[in-house]
């Protein structure tokens, strides 16, 4: 029988809580985002996630336990094979990813697959290599604007990414170049997680600013998850920020696209005023995008505790029957060297104000859990060939 009416996800993007058992064999050694984090501050103010029981499930530098936590928590171990924001969130929703996705992160793109860009799009690209959005724009922005040529780049992900000026290069143009890149990345040797429309404003260095346009080229996952489940259920699938993009639209009934982490908040605090049946799957970007590829500890800092503040007026929206699931898709550690993703457990914090207990779950393992749990509370059978056991028994 059903327990929830609604259930809201949110994926504070990146927010891993300790290194994996073979986070090793992904060249990472100790890593721990959230410590780190807490560690790196003079002061760090998240009361909500406190009252949660965050350092009940992790000790934090100047974050107390609480004595008596509102959700029920555990670490979530990640069953795929991966590092990734789309291997993370379709884990969540049932599917085992044995095969990560292809990274150009030490070569750039290889030359065959450029030269066919070029000569599908009729640009000449510049770039091709490993850079952060902004440094690469600071680089070669005015050099774009000025010859018409298309800057390429990648990054410590299985991403493409594209970069357009919107009034000189344009939206329309942009998203064309983007979709000729999806379809020559389907090639198995070239197969990209993403293709990612990167628009921006300004003429010169120091004026040039990404803009919300921004558009993902995703994988369609390889098989059904738990969305398509509870959309083939008549059950209302609504997506906050790019979790759209991330599964390709597949399962999504609707979808609202974020201009930030604290919007993609306000989103999801506005969507508790309406009345849906089913769930609402957020994801939060800024905490990785913004601040963990760019090893910024403060800054991450900083937008997790805008994310608590806003996390206390959702506490309050949220309705008796609603269940909220708190949880992230990797880590990003931002004391770790380099800009890479780090193989991360990631927590798993679940409230209700129905609920009549909390405290600690035995750790999981796979994400899988999240969807499993999904599915059994709206009474629907997963998709053949997911993974995942609910922990909807536990949640009392």
């Amino acid at each position: 029988m059903k327990r929830y009416n609604r259930i809201f996800v949110i994926v504070m993007d990146s927010l891993g809580v300790g290194a994996m058992p073979d986070s090793a064999d992904f060249g990472d050694v100790g890593v721990n985002t959230l410590l780190h984090i807490s560690e790196s501050v003079d002061t760090f103010e998240i009361p909500n996630l406190q009252k949660l029981g965050i350092a009940n499930l992790l000790p934090l530098r100047q974050v107390a336990p609480v004595e008596r936590p509102l959700s029920y928590f555990a670490k979530m171990h990640e069953q795929s094979l991966g590092k990734d924001t789309m291997t993370g969130h379709w884990e969540m929703m049932g599917l085992h990813v044995t095969k990560p996705f292809k990274t150009f992160t030490e070569t750039g793109f290889p030359p065959e697959l450029i030269e066919e860009l070029e000569k599908r799009t009729g640009k000449t690209i510049i770039g091709n290599k490993s850079a952060s959005g902004t440094e690469i724009l600071e680089e070669l922005g005015e050099e774009e604007i000025a010859t018409g040529h298309m800057i390429v780049y990648t990054s410590a992900d299985s991403v493409m990414q594209i970069c357009g000026n919107e009034e000189t290069f344009g939206l329309k143009e942009l998203y064309r170049c983007c979709e000729i890149a999806r379809e020559l990345t389907m090639k198995d040797e070239w197969k990209v997680g993403r293709v990612i429309a990167r628009p921006y404003v300004g003429k010169k260095k120091g004026e040039f600013l990404r803009t919300s346009n921004r558009h993902d080229y995703a994988l369609k996952p390889y098989g059904r998850t738990a969305l398509n489940a509870l959309q083939d259920a008549g059950l209302d699938v609504i997506s906050i920020g790019k979790v759209y993009d991330i599964f390709n639209g597949e399962g999504i009934t609707a979808s609202l696209k974020s201009k930030s982490s604290v919007h993609g908040m306000l989103q999801t605090i506005e969507t508790t005023g309406k009345d849906f049946h089913g769930l609402c799957f957020v994801n939060l970007v800024d905490f990785d995008a913004l601040w963990g590829h760019r090893r910024d500890p403060e800054g991450y800092a900083g937008e997790i505790e805008k994310f608590d503040r806003n996390l206390g007026t959702l506490l309050e929206a949220l309705r008796e029957d609603d269940l909220l699931i708190i949880t992230a898709d990797h880590g990003n550690d931002p004391t770790y060297t380099g800009s890479d993703h780090t193989r991360e457990k990631v927590p798993f914090l679940a409230y209700s104000k129905s609920m009549k207990g909390a405290g600690e779950i035995p750790e999981t393992s796979s994400f899988a859990v999240i969807g499993a749990t999904i599915a059994e509370n709206f009474c629907i059978k997963m998709p053949e060939n997911t993974i995942g056991e609910s922990l909807l028994w536990r949640l009392q």
